[in-house]
């Protein structure tokens, strides 16, 4: 085992979370640990001709508490909920960019689909009123990178910034790429998540389609039921998860509040369907060795999985199957659980937000229940933390994120 200098070990000093069960960490948080139910009737658009009319959607939600009128008028409302994210991990962490080098901080943060909102009311403009009513600021609200540019374009951060698109891998990635990149010095702080804003008709209509959704729309509070025989699809989630990633190092010369480590990261790609996940779940189980020994442990380290868990049959099933398979006899043992049960799927900013998660758990040693666990099915038979928070000692949490494209990103935390 190579012992890594404070310069390359990566730390969590701040968290922000934008999410269908609360608007800040500490009620998300909360909201997961007492099974609060985040999903609802959808009612931003009329869903009457649509198979699912469900969703986890975040209704009051102001962007202008976060920033200028105006500058939220021009931009999309996945830069909205990014937006806010950072600013409370970034207030979270202490970071004050005056005291920093804005060279030395980047930003990462990406979206699986982007300003999907916007695309749609400019095509109904372009159709209704002709080119020349579509919005000139259409172009940059709608493009993904665009959370990660507006947030380093307001704290003045100069360092790395691009956008990650991986569909519902997006956040989880964003995160792993900051800790290859504080590893390898070219930034000291990384500010990295997920956001995604698309409970709008056209994604309905493509996923619905697609028949990837739940349809169980009469009982919205258990539609969203990951590893449950039931389970009928996914129920789709807006919202954003943020955060502040530091060298070690850094972090100790400026007195920062230190939440968990993050020690380990893997990617890969199935190579198998663009939207089937492997029927062997070969492209995770790869993902979750690479992470693993990004953070020099083993299987036998891991206390608790923060499961990709979709509540569709094929993600939950393989999903299930690959952790068997890594993890052998120890699987059965191992509390997995899935906080989609609560949420729904953010997407692009599962990953985000599911950081958030594990980092909370390792800190108070709660894992959050799956709810909605009440039929058990013979292909997915481990430990989902069913129904009920419960108390355990965690050192090591993994969070597992799955994207179409067969795009999988495996991420290890650490208490500190």
């Amino acid at each position: 085992m190579t012992e890594l200098a404070d310069s390359q070990r990566v730390v969590i000093t701040g968290l922000g979370a934008i999410t269908p069960l609360g608007l800040d960490v500490n009620t998300f948080y909360q909201g997961l640990l007492d099974g609060r139910n985040g999903i609802s009737r959808v009612e931003s658009f009329d869903t009457e001709k649509f198979t699912c009319k469900i969703g986890g959607e975040i209704k009051d939600f102001d962007a202008t508490k976060y920033m200028d009128p105006k500058e939220a008028r021009r931009n999309d409302r996945f830069v909205h909920f990014a937006f806010a994210a950072t600013k409370e991990a970034v207030a979270d962490a202490g970071l004050n960019m005056d005291e920093e080098d804005p060279d030395r901080v980047g930003v990462f943060i990406g979206s699986g689909i982007g300003g999907m909102d916007t695309i749609e009311k400019n095509c109904v403009k372009l159709i209704e009123g002709g080119p020349r009513k579509v919005s000139p600021f259409m172009i940059p609200a709608l493009i993904s990178n665009m959370a990660s540019g507006v947030v380093g374009i307001e704290l003045g951060a100069m360092g790395p910034n691009f956008s990650i698109v991986s569909a519902c891998a997006t956040g989880a990635h964003a995160i792993g790429e900051s800790l290859k990149t504080l590893r390898l010095g070219e930034a000291d702080v990384m500010i990295a998540g997920g956001s995604e804003a698309t409970i709008t008709s056209l994604s309905y209509a493509g996923f619905c389609s697609m028949k990837a959704m739940s349809t169980n729309n009469d009982d919205p509070e258990h539609a969203s039921r990951p590893f449950d025989s039931n389970r009928d699809g996914f129920v789709m989630g807006e919202g954003a998860g943020v955060v502040v990633l530091e060298t070690l190092e850094h972090a100790k010369k400026r007195g920062a509040k230190i939440h968990c480590e993050l020690v380990g990261y893997g990617a890969s790609c199935d190579a198998n369907h663009i939207t089937a996940p492997h029927p062997e779940g070969k492209g995770l189980i790869g993902a979750m060795k690479r992470a693993l020994h990004s953070a020099q442990l083993n299987t036998d380290d891991v206390d608790y999985i923060n499961a990709h868990g979709t509540s569709t049959p094929y993600n939950d099933k393989f999903e299930t199957m690959a952790v068997k398979t890594l993890f052998g006899a120890r699987a059965k043992t191992l509390p997995m659980s899935s906080t989609k049960s609560m949420t729904g799927h953010l997407l692009g900013a599962a990953g985000g937000v599911e950081s958030v998660a594990c980092v909370r758990m390792l800190e108070t040693g709660t894992i959050a229940p799956t709810i909605n666990y009440q039929t058990p099915d013979p292909d997915c038979d481990l430990d989902y933390v069913p129904n009920e928070a419960r108390d355990a000692k965690i050192s090591v949490a993994m969070s597992n994120s799955l994207g179409f494209g067969g795009q999988n990103a495996s991420l290890v935390f650490k208490a500190y």
